[in-house]
């Protein structure tokens, strides 16, 4: 089995450094005969594209594709068609995972290909979030770890002609969201099954909520929702109305658990920063998600009145 590694990366040099470094450091038995990493900088305006000229030698595994920024569905399909592997895995750049990654996603793979008679499957790994930089991999498992997403591109590893059968990533999603689990409509289709596949574990890190990053928070709800649409318009199904929380339900919700807007990301403001200073940032970020669904669905339903 060869393994290729496909990673979009756009202005994430620091921990882009971790997770290229745990990747060198895979271990290499039965099933795997070889593997490599190619990484898609979006045309990142930071330090990357020097870092990985100078890093060359001691990052042997990977191969540099360039690209305009367009991305991470137009990179993802970069990174495929430039692979030589028969299997491919798809990581973010900010996950780091330990040595055993690979090869926990291989043998789970073959299992079941040998247990179905064929290859419609994918394994999808666990993803143990976390905002510890120094030591990312000593974070413990929680609750709000667990992902009921079919095809999440943070940690999945799937047959290549699988995949160039369902079409690949739509590029027409070039904003942030739902470009992943678009094309995990697809394989539904085609009968893949879900592998879960506990072992091949990854930490996905992102820094502590600081106020500043609000703003930039309230812009990637804005992009999932017009993503959302273009989800729905491909697949108008209830199933993907449930997804995107395209349904008076969910508005309703939103509108209740926030008291019609007046829990927002400024009233909001003092607790969280309140609670940012005891330490407790993942609460406050909780807390925050509360808003942030809100801004999310009303931008879904403005959008979908707009004309096509």
């Amino acid at each position: 089995m060869f393994i290729s590694v496909v990673i979009p990366t756009y202005n994430r040099l620091p921990i882009l450094q971790k997770c290229l470094l745990a990747l060198e450091q895979q271990v290499v038995a039965e099933p795997i005969d070889h593997y490599e990493v190619v990484l898609v900088d979006d045309g990142s305006t930071d330090a990357t594209v020097a870092w990985l000229a100078e890093q060359a030698a001691s990052l042997p595994h990977v191969r540099l594709i360039r690209q305009d920024h367009g991305g991470p569905a137009l990179g993802r399909n970069r990174g495929v068609e430039a692979a030589r592997g028969d299997v491919i895995v798809f990581i973010d750049s900010d996950l780091v995972v330990t040595e055993g990654f690979l090869l926990a996603h291989a043998r789970a793979l073959q299992a079941a290909w040998r247990r179905q008679g064929n290859r419609l499957c994918f394994t999808y790994g666990a993803v143990i979030n976390t905002a510890d930089f120094d030591n990312p991999t000593g974070e413990r498992h929680k609750l709000r770890d667990l992902s009921w997403a079919y095809f999440a591109t943070g940690n999945v590893a799937i047959d290549r002609a699988l995949l160039e059968q369902a079409g690949l990533f739509d590029p027409a999603f070039r904003l942030y969201g739902w470009e992943d689990l678009e094309l995990g409509e697809r394989l539904r289709r085609l009968g893949v099954r879900l592998i879960r596949c506990p072992d091949a574990v990854g930490y996905h890190w992102h820094p502590p909520l600081s106020l500043e990053q609000i703003p930039r928070l309230i812009q990637v709800e804005q992009e999932r929702a017009r993503m959302g649409l273009v989800f729905y318009r491909k697949h108008p199904t209830r199933r993907v109305r449930l997804i995107i929380q395209y349904t008076l339900f969910h508005r309703l919700l939103w509108e209740l658990l926030t008291l019609g807007g007046l829990l927002n990301e400024r009233s909001l403001r003092p607790l969280l920063a309140w609670l940012i200073r005891r330490g407790q940032a993942a609460l406050a970020m909780e807390l925050l998600r509360l808003p942030l669904n809100r801004i999310g669905v009303r931008r879904l339903f403005q959008e979908a009145r707009n004309p096509v």
